[in-house]
């Protein structure tokens, strides 16, 4: 039996890592060590897991089944030695999360820090991508998403509000003036974040407004940086221009146009539903994101 979990969990870390390489130092074995357990589990198969090149993995269809099916035992079997094995109060093992790149940044990693430090004995890796990424494939225990959750069999649980805000830096509104309503914005640099033609902002009620040749991009992150550079109006969220909006290197502007908002969610598979480290990490983060201010740089503007 320990062979098998010993070939299980290579297979487990080579699909995962798309690299025998990359699998190999992470476990600290010799390349020649990881790919003769991975000869010997599709031998005792009978069937082929991976495809192998020089460089990369690449998943058969049974073998992506098959990644799936491991990853959930041996995530079941970590839980169950870490329950029957450590102290109530004790946090330990790996917490593997993973968010979007500018939130991850941003807004979580320094969270993520603090909780460490609250429990030294946790190993926290936290992934930072462009996308979604695919909690079961990726091995993750926690997804921390920002805004509209597809379809799926895994539990959410919102964390805080994502309220957005239109927003420029005082040196822009200086040049340019300060808009008064959504109609003077044909006059406006207005940046939009999304695919060369994009021309509009969306705002609550599915309703939207066009914009005049707009400036865009696909990364938030450049984005907020011609915002606070001066290039434009962008709409962002508060989480992301907090700093920025209270040490007044931007300020927000048509407080009264109301725009779509929606959540930061924990997303986890229900496999993970009863890891002690998981909740704890999920209760943390909601308490810390209950900093960020609700109604943040809307004061005496009237509401839509």
């Amino acid at each position: 039996m320990a062979d098998k979990l010993t070939e299980i969990s290579s297979f487990v870390q080579v699909a995962a890592s798309g690299s025998l390489t990359s699998a190999a130092k992470t476990m600290g074995l010799s390349l020649g060590a990881i790919s003769r357990r991975l000869t010997q589990l599709e031998a005792r198969l009978g069937v082929t897991l991976l495809h192998r090149t020089t460089r990369t993995v690449v998943l058969t269809d049974r073998g992506r089944q098959f990644f799936q099916r491991a990853t959930h035992l041996l995530t079941e079997l970590e839980t169950a030695e870490q329950e029957a094995a450590r102290d109530a109060e004790t946090l330990t093992g790996p917490l593997r999360v993973t968010a979007a790149m500018e939130f991850g940044r941003r807004r979580l990693a320094p969270l993520l820090q603090e909780f460490r430090l609250m429990h030294p004995q946790l190993r926290v890796h936290l992934d930072a991508v462009h996308q979604d990424a695919n909690l079961v494939e990726g091995g993750y225990d926690l997804a921390i998403w920002v805004g509209d959750l597809p379809d799926s069999s895994l539990i959410v649980r919102r964390l805080a509000p994502n309220q957005r805000v239109i927003c420029a830096s005082p040196d822009y509104l200086r040049r340019r003036g300060t808009p008064r309503d959504l109609s003077e914005l044909s006059r406006h640099d207005c940046i939009v974040v999304g695919p060369p033609d994009a021309d509009r902002w969306r705002l609550a009620g599915g309703q939207s407004v066009r914009l005049n040749q707009p400036l865009t991009t696909n990364d938030p992150a450049l984005a907020h940086a011609w915002a606070v550079g001066g290039a434009g109006l962008a709409v962002k969220s508060v989480w992301d221009v907090e700093g920025e909006l209270q040490r007044g290197e931007l300020e927000v502007v048509l407080p009264q146009v109301a725009l779509p908002n929606s959540s930061v969610n924990a997303v986890y598979p229900r496999s993970r539903d009863a890891a002690a480290k998981v909740r704890a990490c999920i209760g943390f983060l909601a308490e810390r994101l209950k900093s960020v201010p609700p109604r943040l740089g809307e004061t005496s503007a009237p509401n839509a």
